[in-house]
């Protein structure tokens, strides 16, 4: 009897916080794109999502009560696939932002989104792995899923979901999210780019916007091209760009693809800003 009751409880309690996490979960409409989620990070209308979600200077956010609100992109970290957007409105809630560094494998989470326009839709799981890159979780996501948040189940935003890869959600973490927020300063190439799968082992970064007078734009990239290596190291996520950009000191080769074809382009890191040249 005393196991039915606790079962019972908790079930409850999920459903608490599942409450609690669609009432901190926007819409998110950017560009010719269909619908991604957001999430309330900040009182004063700052809303994160993913940046192959907010791919235009511009975006729409519908909040959980049906408000719709123009939004401003203020800040952009395609290679961290992450975007801050701000809305005009006083009266937010913002969500409660956990601590993505004391995730324990097998800790249950749940994750709250729009796929296939289904306002707030929540699916469960559990944490598969917590590595330095990314938050992997066992739990089904879906198109209209990317940007929304992967809470634990006090509710706390650990990670800003992203894509799947092997059958896993793949999360930003939150305390990436707090640094991008700072502002703290990285080599950008200028592009929005969304991870694909090419096969079972490789991973593509598909280039969806380029950003105007960006070093990217002058070297010639184009949108289509897909990112797929760096140095002869093949991308195994989003944050891999990051990283290579990071600790490079000289020109940094980058392999594509165009056409079916293979191109290289050389990335010249220097004072935390990026020169790109194309071959």
């Amino acid at each position: 009897m005393m196991t039915n009751i606790t079962l019972t409880n908790v079930a409850a309690e999920l459903t608490e916080v599942a409450a609690r996490l669609r009432l901190h979960t926007v819409k998110v409409k950017s560009g010719s794109l269909g619908v991604g989620s957001g999430v309330i990070w900040q009182s004063d209308g700052v809303i994160i999502t993913n940046a192959h979600v907010a791919t235009s200077n511009r975006a729409t956010v519908e909040l959980a009560d049906g408000r719709v609100f123009d939004a401003v992109r203020t800040q952009f970290d395609p290679q961290q696939d992450l975007a801050a957007l701000k809305i005009v409105v006083t009266d937010l809630t913002a969500a409660t932002i956990g601590n993505s560094e004391a995730l324990r494998v097998g800790e249950l989470v749940l994750a709250v989104g729009n796929p296939f326009a289904d306002s707030g839709a929540v699916t469960t799981g559990i944490i598969y792995a917590n590595n330095q890159r990314a938050v992997m979780a066992d739990l089904q996501l879906y198109p209209g899923n990317s940007g929304g948040p992967l809470a634990d189940c006090l509710g706390q935003i650990v990670g800003i979901n992203t894509m799947i890869v092997n059958g896993l959600a793949v999360a930003v973490k939150s305390n990436t999210v707090e640094r991008f927020l700072q502002g703290n300063s990285r080599p950008q190439l200028g592009v929005t780019l969304q991870p694909v799968l090419l096969d079972r082992r490789s991973l593509g970064l598909l280039v969806l916007s380029i950003l105007p007078g960006s070093a990217a734009e002058t070297a010639g990239v184009q949108i289509g091209d897909i990112l797929v290596g760096v140095s002869g190291r093949l991308l195994t996520s989003m944050n891999d760009l990051t990283k290579y950009l990071h600790e490079s000191k000289g020109t940094l080769p980058i392999q594509l693809l165009r056409g079916g074809q293979q191109f290289l382009i050389y990335v010249a890191v220097q004072g935390g800003k990026t020169a790109v040249e194309a071959t």
